[in-house]
């Protein structure tokens, strides 16, 4: 008996000393991935680096010692949103349009892991290695800041959010680098449901938002993809696309001017927004 009683002792001193976290079911959070138009390629202006709700917030997902940011805590989402050095992305107008829009008690938290130019094999979560290995040497950085594996990186800093909020959804940019690669709907499908798995999240209750790259109508050089992009839905059934009609470009007609990104952003946070039940 006197054992007995020792083992239950034991047990509930270590429930005990398991923390507990108090998880926020008004924060919202939200995962972001892709290439460089994820990444956020323009430069950011006054207009973007002042005024930000501090109900915008930021998990920042790499040490930025530059900005005396550290890898798994919250910030002010003031750009830039990826890594240290990186440009405004659609991922600032998101959140901007998503906490000018929801009740003052409603948060919105952003985790963003994006590596220009890579193809969506990169978040692979079981093939991953077999990219890397061949990864041209410009990348490398951006994957070692990601310790070589960005979609456990990403997944790492989901659920460290997932202490404080509830994940309410997916957004993706990403296609430039796969344009013409019929198989890119059940590649991305692959990456999504590994996310649903490993966050133990539901499809039903997390739509995945896709935006088109740069569109034809800007003289995009990879505009083609769209009618790929276009296809998502068919694979995945909770999967919205964003449309990039309209949205000027840079010169290089590849990625989105700062204005483009707002435009875009905000049409993300626009679809959300819907799909939250809010006008």
């Amino acid at each position: 008996m006197t054992k007995l009683c020792a083992i239950f002792t034991c047990a509930a001193l270590l429930l005990i000393s398991i923390p507990s976290f108090s998880q926020d079911s008004n924060f919202y959070i939200f995962l972001c991935f892709g290439q460089s138009n994820m990444e956020g390629a323009a430069k950011f202006e006054t207009q973007d680096t002042t005024a930000v709700d501090q109900r915008f917030r930021l998990l920042e997902a790499v040490n930025c010692v530059n900005l005396n940011r550290t890898k798994g805590n919250w910030y002010t989402a003031v750009p830039p949103l990826t890594r240290c050095k990186t440009g405004l992305g659609p991922v600032d107008y998101f959140g901007r349009t998503l906490v000018a829009n929801l009740p003052k008690n409603i948060k919105i938290g952003v985790i963003n892991v994006a590596v220009g130019g890579c193809k969506i094999e990169l978040f692979d979560k079981e093939n991953y290695q077999s990219y890397t290995a061949a990864a041209p040497d410009w990348m490398k950085g951006m994957l070692a800041e990601y310790d070589g594996n960005p979609y456990a990186s990403m997944v790492e800093m989901a659920k460290i959010a997932q202490q404080s909020g509830i994940i309410k959804g997916i957004l993706l940019h990403q296609g430039e680098s796969n344009t013409g690669d019929k198989a890119w709907p059940e590649k991305v499908k692959g990456v999504y449901e590994n996310l649903l798995k490993d966050l133990k999240l539901e499809a039903k209750n997390t739509p995945l938002l896709a935006g088109e790259v740069v569109n034809a109508n800007q003289g995009g050089v990879c505009a083609s993809m769209n009618a790929i992009i276009a296809t998502l839905p068919q694979t995945i059934p909770n999967a919205h696309v964003i449309s990039s009609a309209g949205c000027p470009d840079g010169p290089d007609n590849l990625h989105f001017s700062a204005e483009g990104y707002r435009m875009l952003g905000k049409r993300y946070g626009e679809k959300m927004l819907s799909l939250l039940g809010k006008k």
